[in-house]
């Protein structure tokens, strides 16, 4: 029997058989996926996400209390509330023409590495979309995923730096992976969300 193997955006085949690299240690050395193009591209971007957009805590006034999360979709900012007169600012990407929405919600759970179940309307519009994506490095949610009330939204990580700053999604706000497991070690279950 004659062994192949062949290292493809976070997978092993050998002899026909797939097996899937441990997220933890995809979480290591998330580097080592930055030039793989994958949850579902939509044009011809750089692979590094722009500068501007790069975390960074800055004065921020507001009458939220430290914990809530402010969403700047025009802006392309998210803005995680701190104490005194702070916020840790990170880049984000938004929904495109058609899928931006407006309101308040909570995080109603959190996940590591989530799996993914496209939405009904988003298979209809994208057949070809898998029913079902194992959590992982190609996968859309990326490494973290907090979950907005019972809504079909999420703030979640990507493996397309190049597309924060960007209005790509179906209405879910993305943030670099390295940025959305930070937001997710900060971010409580319940803090107020605030999409403006």
């Amino acid at each position: 029997m004659i062994l192949k193997a062949l290292a493809v955006a976070g997978f092993a085949v050998v002899a026909g058989a797939a097996l899937a690299v441990l997220p933890a240690q995809a979480e290591r050395d998330l580097s080592a996926h930055a030039t793989v193009k994958t949850n579902f591209a939509v044009g011809p971007w750089s692979y590094e996400a722009n500068p501007k957009y790069k975390r960074k805590e800055i004065d921020y006034s507001s009458p939220e209390k430290p914990g809530t999360i402010i969403i700047e979709t025009r802006k392309r900012y998210l803005y995680l509330v701190l104490a005194g007169g702070k916020a840790l600012r990170y880049g984000i990407g938004v929904g495109r023409s058609g899928f931006t929405w407006k309101g308040v919600e909570h995080i109603s759970r959190k996940a590591e590495w989530p799996s993914w179940h496209p939405p009904a309307a988003m298979l209809e519009r994208q057949p070809d979309l898998p029913e079902f994506m194992e959590g992982g490095p190609s996968n859309p949610l990326g490494a973290r995923a907090l979950y907005l009330g019972s809504s079909e939204f999420r703030i979640h990580g990507t493996a397309q730096p190049w597309t924060i700053g960007q209005a790509v999604s179906s209405g879910c706000i993305r943030l670099t992976n390295e940025d959305v497991i930070d937001l997710y070690g900060r971010a409580r279950i319940g803090a107020k969300v605030i999409v403006n």
